[in-house]
Formats: structure tokens, sequence, C-alpha cells
């Protein structure tokens, strides 16, 4: 059979004419999905502005259909999930970046660390714990390190906590001598419990030397040489707190009396207390002194006399209701005087009064917290009761 090179001559401009036509119709629709995702993109951005989450996420959601190579529409996408609360999905936009292979390193490691931060947001330590290992060597190894922090102070591992405090300040971050005080602190309180007080009488005092500027080691370690019999080392440990006007010295004020007392270091440790007080007025270290003056003088009269001269004085510095309850009492030598309606009405008042305050969210306690139970800031605690803030 003949070739007709006549229809081979017709046939190549048709076929020519098709594949024109065909690129024409491709590229239209490339154009028209291209309008269509930043539309959508900035639609979802709008919502965003206007704090319309819901909405913006559904336009996001358009966008990445339209598009769905575009990796910034997922880091959008996954950290609106996150910040709705809606982990699970977070999760699986990230853990989806993660599973392509066309993604940069910067977009994995940026991928990890979002993924680092819905576990974390969702409670799942553990999973965030792994998660935030992955990004030791890159450019998140800082924040990934200060996260697992945090993680090992909510779960109490404070052995952890520590030696990734030494990796911080190792690496430039900031100066974590404090806060490895305290986690030494925690430790050596949980060894007070367990009942191994060798254990934390070592961690305290290594503790204390090697940051002897932090108040919390040095009021432990007195207390725990108190309860230990060593009176004599306890009081030397406190009177470093009163000779320097720590701001955190009126924390120790009872223990330091109890020191002086069992080793007979009253008139001592009164001229230290009368010092610190003329430079910082504390009504706790004011009311160590009255208990120092109970113990020197043997005059109930004298006594009462002092310490209602002493509060009044008190009083005209600083307008205290709890100063001014204390002088009441003293006033009438035990409060004899004093009908009991008024006296339960004073202790009534000034109960709120004698709570600590965290500077950080406010949270009120009896007793001062080097770590608020409330926010989880350190040191956010003033060591002043709430009156005299």
């Amino acid at each position: 059979m003949e070739l007709d090179l006549t229809w081979i001559l017709l046939g190549l401009p048709a076929a020519f004419a098709l594949g024109w036509i065909a690129s024409r119709m491709d590229l239209r629709q490339m154009r028209m999905a291209n309008r269509q995702a930043p539309r959508a993109y900035f639609k979802g951005l709008n919502y965003l502005l206007n704090e319309q989450q819901d909405q913006a996420i559904d336009a996001f959601i358009e966008a990445v259909q339209n598009d769905p190579d575009t990796s910034e529409l997922h880091f959008a996408l996954g950290n609106l999930f996150r910040r709705r609360g809606e982990y699970d999905r977070a999760v699986r936009v990230h853990e989806h970046l993660l599973s392509r292979a066309d993604i940069s390193t910067a977009d994995r490691q940026r991928a990890q660390h979002g993924l680092a931060l819905d576990f974390l947001k969702a409670g799942l330590l553990d999973r965030a714990e792994e998660a935030l290992r992955k990004l030791e060597g890159t450019a998140y190894e800082g924040q990934a390190r200060l996260a697992r922090m945090a993680i090992y102070e909510r779960s109490r591992e404070w052995p952890e906590a520590f030696a990734m405090a030494q990796l911080l300040e190792t690496s430039g971050e900031a100066n974590f001598g404090i806060r490895m005080a305290h986690y030494r602190c925690e430790q050596a309180r949980e060894a007070v419990q367990q009942g191994d007080m060798d254990k934390a009488m070592d961690l305290l005092t290594q503790t204390l030397r090697k940051q002897p500027e932090a108040p919390r080691p040095r009021i432990l370690l007195g207390q725990l040489q108190m309860n230990q019999g060593q009176a004599q080392t306890a009081y030397a440990t406190l009177v470093g707190l009163f000779e320097r006007n720590d701001t955190a010295a009126p924390l120790a004020a009872a223990s330091f009396v109890k020191a002086a007392q069992a080793c007979g270091m009253l008139e001592a440790a009164r001229d230290v207390l009368q010092t610190h007080y003329l430079k910082q007025p504390c009504i706790d270290v004011l009311d160590a002194i009255t208990a120092l003056d109970h113990a020197l003088q043997a005059d109930p009269a004298s006594l009462h006399s002092a310490a209602s001269e002493r509060y009044l004085n008190h009083l005209q510095k600083q307008p205290s209701l709890m100063a001014a309850t204390r002088w009441l009492m003293g006033d009438r030598e035990g409060s004899a005087d004093l009908p009991a309606p008024v006296q339960k009405a004073l202790e009534h008042a000034t109960k709120p009064l004698a709570r600590y305050r965290c500077a950080a969210c406010g949270f009120e306690a009896k007793e001062h917290f080097w770590h608020c139970p409330g926010c989880q800031a350190w040191d956010s605690y003033p060591p002043r009761r709430v009156e005299e803030l």
C-alpha cells in the first residue's frame, strides 16, 4: 500500500494546532488556579486580621487545596489549629510537612519545631520531649532546650532540668546560676522527705559554695543544720543573709532566732537584726527582735513596754495594720483588757495582709514560694508580706 503524502501534509498542521490548543487550555487552568490560591490566601489573611479564626481556617484550607505544594500555607494552617486548641489537626499538618521529600532543610526544622509545640500545648510531654530532642544542632536548638527544661520542671525531674540549664548557660543563652541553685534545693528537699539527710546536706553545701549569693540554699542549709542539732553552724550560715542585707533575709528571721537561742548568741543576734532592720524595716525582722527581747529580759512589764514602743516606731515609718495589732497586744500586756471580739476581728483583718503574693500572676499563699504554684515562675514572690509591698 502506497503512503499518501497528502494526508501526512494535512495531518502535521492539524496535530500542531491541537497541541497548541491543549497547551493554551493548560495555561488557562494554571492561571485560574494561581488566581484562586492568592485570592483564598488573602481572604484568610483578612479573616485572621479580624480575629475570625474559623473563617480564616476555611480560607487557608481552600488555598492549600488549590496549591498543595505551598509549605507556607501549611505552616499558617498548623499554627491556626494550635491556637484554636485543635492539636490533633495541627499535628497532622506538621507531620504531613515532615513526610514530604521536596521541602528544604529549614522548612523541615520549622515543621519539627511546630510539631513539638503541638505536643507541648496538648500536654503530651513525652512526645514533646522526643520531638524537641530532634532539634539538637538546628537553628531551634536554644528554644528546644528551654522547652525541655520547662518540661523537666513540670515533671519535677530536677537532675535533667539542671543538666539542661548547664547546656543553655554553656551555649551563652543566659546565666542560669540561680535557677540551677533552685534545682539543687528541690533535690535536697526530696532527699529530706526520703530521710537522706546526708545527701541533702551535701547538695546544699555544694550549691552554696558555687552560688554564695543565692539566698535559698543558705536558708535551707541553716534550717537543716538546726534540725540536725548544729545550732552554732546554723547561726553562722544564716547570719550572712542579714550582714549583707539580703532582701530574702526576713524569710530566715524565725530560724535565725532559734539558732541564736540554741547556741547562746542572743545579744549578738539582736544587734545583727537591729542593724538590718534600720536599713530595711520589715515586720518579720521586728517580730524576731521582739522574740529575742523576750529571751533576754525577765520583767514582763518592761517587755510589753519595749514591744509597744518598737511597733509604734514602726508605725511612724510605715502604716501597718499588722504592726498596729501587735502594738495593741503589747500595750495591754498580753491583750488581757482587749475584748475577745476585738481580738478576733483584728486577727481576721490581718490574715490576708500576712500572705505572700506572686508578682507575676497574683497568686497568694500563707507561705513563701520560690516556685509559684500558679504560673510556675521562679523568684516571683517578694520576700515581704502583702501589706508591705
